[in-house]
């Protein structure tokens, strides 16, 4: 005999506050931080309170908090509520010609329903290493705005945002407000590239390059991996390496070996860490390859 978790229900008890402005927000949370957790999507949240592996006092739902919401761009850049769905994103206005990677990785997230409920916010508070959207934000040099209880607000870059595992640098009195992404130069072109076990699975390997073609040559290089380490990380090594290259079958299995070197990837249910660190280089060289191509016109600005 054995038992299983109950998933269709939900056993713990809790508080539920549902305000419908950001200084409210931060006013439940001056109050009552401790034990508290801010509720969106609830594509991951919910599911590890049915599963028990959480159990807060209360939740704060911020579905219906305007400022949280929507997307905008100002002076170039692009600035995305925290609390904007996934598919939202995906679809947004220039999203898809602008931030290429941005938008495959948003149609690589599970299904449907999960892509309608789940936030940007949500997938990067939850600190997963293979957090689908990461990669390209890391690409896109993107930061996360955050707002305290004591009125302050930080905007932090993404690649200084994860500290591992489920962690960040978020303390328990903020709230992600936005996301922020720069404008694309001319001749820009990224990819994004997710290797999982089936469609709807979070990511063995997830790969988002970013680079501006200039003269036939990379002038500027972004690379992030999802998955090979304890945080979404940054393939520094392979970027440096492409600075002023042209991109041919050998830059790119170069670039494919340094990215090799750099990840730390682990073993677990759903692949082992050589096989991580193989599919990475190939990740990244395929990404490369595309973004290489679509640089060649230049992703819509």
């Amino acid at each position: 005999m054995y038992q299983t978790t109950n998933t269709r229900i939900i056993v713990p008890e809790f508080d539920v506050r549902q305000p419908t402005s950001l200084e409210a927000v931060l006013r439940e949370l001056e109050h009552n931080a401790k034990g508290t957790r801010l509720l969106a999507g609830g594509t991951d949240l919910l599911v590890q309170i049915k599963l028990e592996r959480t159990q807060p006092a209360r939740l704060i739902d911020i579905t219906r908090v305007p400022e949280l919401m929507g997307m905008a761009v100002k002076d170039g850049m692009l600035i995305v509520g925290a609390a904007t769905s996934i598919r939202t994103l995906a679809n947004g206005v220039g999203v898809r010609e602008r931030y290429t990677a941005l938008a495959e990785s948003c149609d690589a997230f599970s299904t449907v329903p999960v892509m309608i409920m789940g936030t940007i916010g949500g997938n990067l508070c939850n600190a997963s290493p293979a957090a689908d959207t990461a990669p390209a934000l890391f690409a896109f040099d993107g930061a996360v705005e955050l707002a305290s209880c004591e009125g302050s607000r930080r905007t932090v870059p993404l690649d200084e945002f994860f500290v591992g595992p489920g962690r960040t640098v978020m303390r328990e009195d903020e709230v992600m407000v936005a996301v922020r992404l720069p404008k694309t130069a001319a001749g820009t072109g990224s990819a994004f590239v997710k290797i999982g076990r089936v469609a709807a699975d979070i990511s063995k390997v997830s790969a988002a390059v970013k680079l501006v073609r200039k003269d036939d040559r990379v002038s500027e290089c972004r690379i992030a991996v999802g998955a090979v380490a304890a945080t979404p990380m940054r393939a520094y090594t392979a970027e440096q390496y492409l600075a002023g290259r042209r991109i041919d079958a050998k830059t790119l299995a170069d670039a494919a070996r340094a990215v090799e070197e750099d990840v730390k990837p682990i073993t677990d249910v759903r692949s082992t860490k050589e096989y991580r660190t193989h599919v990475a280089g190939v990740a990244v060289k395929d990404a490369l390859g595309a973004a290489w191509q679509r640089a060649r016109g230049g992703e819509r600005q």
